[in-house]
């Protein structure tokens, strides 16, 4: 690995850089809390050699949204079950973005000319006028 690659790694969202304790000094959650969302299947942290939890900056934004939700009364269980639909939510709109600026670029639509009518009775009425 050179130096380069190292690098790069600090913009990857899904690079596991972050140990437990690390981890949790950022969040302000106990280990413990980490612990629990990984069992309820929120995260699942990669593993270093040793067999030590490792974090994404990913991972780490949700669990800081599920800590959020369980600081204002939410069950740990919901809690994740909400992240994950949030989660979810999020990439579908994501796609569905990405296919409405697909769809636009195969199919634009017409530019009219200002002030000019559109619509079926548009050129009625431009035929209507002439005579």
């Amino acid at each position: 690995m050179t130096a380069d690659d190292t690098y790069g790694r600090l913009d990857d969202d899904d690079y596991p850089a972050y140990t437990m304790g690390r981890a949790a000094e950022m969040l302000g959650p106990t280990q413990g809390f980490l612990r629990a969302i990984g069992e309820a299947r929120l995260i699942t942290p990669l593993r270093s050699a040793g067999g030590h939890r490792r974090y994404s900056r990913y991972q780490l934004r949700i669990a800081a949204r599920a800590r959020e939700l369980v600081d204002q009364g939410t069950p740990i269980e919901a809690a994740c079950r909400i992240v994950i639909l949030e989660d979810q939510l999020e990439e579908a709109q994501r796609t569905n973005a990405e296919y409405r600026r697909a769809a636009e670029s195969a199919h634009p639509r017409p530019q009219l000319e200002p002030g000019r009518a559109c619509g079926p009775s548009a050129g009625l009425r431009a035929l209507g006028s002439g005579a």
